[in-house]
C-alpha cells in the first residue's frame, strides 16, 4: 500500500515521511524515469552507427517538433498528478476515480486540437532549421508517422499522472520499461533490418506508446474505470483547467527553449546540431532520474496538503530535497567516469565525436545545473502553486536563457569580459555562449521559485 489505503479497502491514515516512505514513491519512477530518454537514446545510438548523419539530424529535429506540439500539453499529467494526490489526502484513495474520468474528457479535445495543429504548424516550423531540402523531408515523414500516436500519448498523461498522484508509482515504471524496451527492438528491426531510416524509428515509437497504453488501462480498469464515462463534471473541470493553464503556458515556455535551442544549433552547423541532439538526450536521462524525486514531492507534498498536515509537508519537502542533490552528484561521477566511452556509444561519427568531446564540461555540469529547478517544479505541483511555476519559468526564459544565447549577434568586443574569456581568436564560440545560456536558465528556473517555496512553507506554519 503506498497511500495509506488499500485499491477496494477503506482509507487509513496518510504514511509518515520519512526516508523509506520517499524512496518507496521514488524509486520506481527513477527507474522508469531513466527509461524515458532511453527511447531517444535507442535512437541516437541506432542512427548514430548509419554512415549517414541526416537520419540522426531528422529524428533530433522531428522529436524536437513533436515535443513542442505534446509536451506544451504534459499538463495532463502534472494537473492530474496535483488534483488526485490533493483528493487522496482529503478524501481517501476511493474518491479518486473521478478525477480521472474528468482528466480523459479533457485528453479528448485536447487530442483533436493536437492532431490539428501539428499539420498546420509543421510546414512553418521546419524552416526554422535550416535550409536543407533532404534533412526537411526526412523529417517530414518521421513526424507524419508519430502524429498517429498524439491521442496515445495525451492519454498516457492523463493515466501516469493518476497513478502517481495515488502513490502507485509501480505502475508506470512497468508502463515506460515496457514501451522502452518494445521500441528498442522494434527500432533496431525496423532501421537495421527494414531499412526505414528515420520514419522506422517513428513507427517502433508509437506502437511502444500503445503498448504502454494497454498496460495502463487494463490497470485503471482494475480500479473502478468503465468505457463509460460519467458525464463532465463542470466543478472539477474548471478546478483542472486553471492548474492546467498555468502549466500549460510554463511548459509551452520549456519547450520554445527547447526548440530554439535547437534551431540556433542547426543554424551553426549539422554537426553541431547532431552533437548538440546527443547532449540533450543525456540532459532527458539526468532530468527524467531526478525527477523521481520531484515525482515523490508532488505525490507527498499534495496528499500532506489535501489532509491538512503542514509538518509532514514540511518533512517530505525537505526529504526529496536532500535526496535530489544527492543523485544529482552521483549523476555528475558517473558522467566523469564514462568520459568518452559514453559519447562513443551512441555515435561513431567521426565530424560529431570532436564536437561531443569537447563539451565533457557542459554535461558534467548538467546534474548540478537542473536539481533545484527539477525538485521545485515537484513541490509547487504538490502545493498547485502553479502560477508560480509559470512566472519562474517566464522570467528566467525571457531574462536569461535568449539574451545570452543570442550574443552571437554582438561583435566580440561587446562581449562581457568573462565572456570574452572563451574567445578563439577574437571570437567566442556560438555554441558555447547557447550551452551558457541554457545552463543559467536552469539556475535562474530554481532562483525565481525560492519566494515561492517559502511562500508555500510560512503558510503552512499558520
Amino acid at each position: 500500500m503506498t497511500s495509506g489505503a488499500s485499491v477496494a479497502g477503506q482509507t487509513t491514515s496518510l504514511p509518515a515521511a520519512n526516508q523509506r516512505t520517499v524512496w518507496a514513491l521514488a524509486w520506481p519512477i527513477i527507474l522508469s524515469n531513466i527509461t524515458v530518454p532511453m527511447l531517444g537514446l535507442v535512437d541516437t545510438a541506432i542512427l548514430g552507427h548509419l554512415d549517414d548523419v541526416q537520419p540522426l539530424a531528422a529524428v533530433a529535429i522531428g522529436a524536437q517538433i513533436f515535443t513542442l506540439l505534446l509536451w506544451s500539453f504534459g499538463f495532463l499529467r502534472m494537473g492530474t498528478t496535483s488534483v488526485t494526490a490533493h483528493a487522496v489526502g482529503q478524501k481517501g484513495i476511493d474518491n479518486s476515480l473521478p478525477l480521472l474520468q474528468q482528466a480523459i474528457w479533457l485528453a479528448i479535445p485536447v487530442s483533436i486540437f493536437c492532431i490539428i495543429a501539428a499539420q498546420v504548424l509543421t510546414p512553418l516550423l521546419l524552416p526554422l532549421f535550416g535550409d536543407d531540402p533532404t534533412l526537411h523531408a526526412l523529417t517530414a515523414d518521421y513526424l507524419s508517422t508519430r502524429f498517429w500516436g498524439i491521442p496515445v500519448t495525451l492519454l498516457q498523461y492523463c493515466l501516469i499522472g493518476w497513478f502517481i498522484g495515488r502513490g502507485e508509482t509501480r505502475i508506470p515504471m512497468l508502463m515506460l520499461i515496457s514501451a522502452n524496451l518494445l521500441n528498442a527492438g522494434l527500432d533496431y528491426y525496423f532501421v537495421w533490418h527494414l531499412h526505414m531510416g528515420a520514419t522506422g524509428v517513428a513507427l517502433g515509437t508509437v506502437l511502444a506508446d500503445a503498448g504502454a497504453l494497454m498496460i495502463a488501462l487494463i490497470a485503471a480498469v482494475q480500479r473502478g474505470l468503465t468505457l463509460r464515462l460519467p458525464l463532465p463534471d463542470r466543478a472539477i473541470l474548471k478546478r483542472m483547467i486553471v492548474i492546467n493553464r498555468d502549466l500549460f503556458i510554463r511548459t509551452l515556455t520549456l519547450l520554445i527553449v527547447f526548440a530554439s535551442f535547437a534551431a540556433l544549433g542547426a543554424a551553426q552547423s549539422t554537426e553541431v546540431l547532431a552533437a548538440n541532439a546527443v547532449l540533450i538526450s543525456l540532459l532527458l536521462l539526468i532530468s527524467n532520474a531526478l525527477d523521481g524525486f520531484a515525482h515523490a514531492a508532488e505525490s507527498l507534498v499534495g496528499r500532506f496538503l489535501g489532509a491538512a498536515q503542514p509538518q509532514q509537508m514540511r518533512k517530505a519537502i525537505q526529504l526529496t530535497g536532500i535526496n535530489s542533490l544527492i543523485a544529482a552528484f552521483i549523476l555528475v561521477g558517473l558522467f566523469v567516469l564514462a568520459g568518452d566511452h559514453l559519447f562513443r556509444l551512441l555515435t561513431d561519427n567521426e565530424d560529431v565525436l570532436p564536437r561531443l568531446q569537447e563539451m565533457h564540461l557542459w554535461l558534467w555540469l548538467l546534474p548540478l545545473s537542473g536539481v533545484a529547478s527539477y525538485w521545485l517544479d515537484g513541490v509547487m505541483v504538490g502545493a498547485q502553486a502553479t502560477a508560480s511555476m509559470r512566472n519562474s519559468m517566464l522570467a528566467a526564459a525571457a531574462l536569461v536563457f535568449f539574451p545570452i544565447a543570442l550574443l552571437p549577434a554582438l561583435p566580440a568586443g561587446q562581449l562581457p569580459e568573462l565572456l570574452a574569456a572563451w574567445a578563439v581568436n577574437g571570437e567566442v564560440s556560438a555554441n558555447t555562449l547557447l550551452w551558457l545560456a541554457f545552463h543559467l536558465f536552469l539556475l535562474a528556473r530554481a532562483a525565481f521559485l525560492i519566494p515561492a517555496i517559502r511562500r508555500v512553507v510560512q503558510t503552512t506554519q499558520k
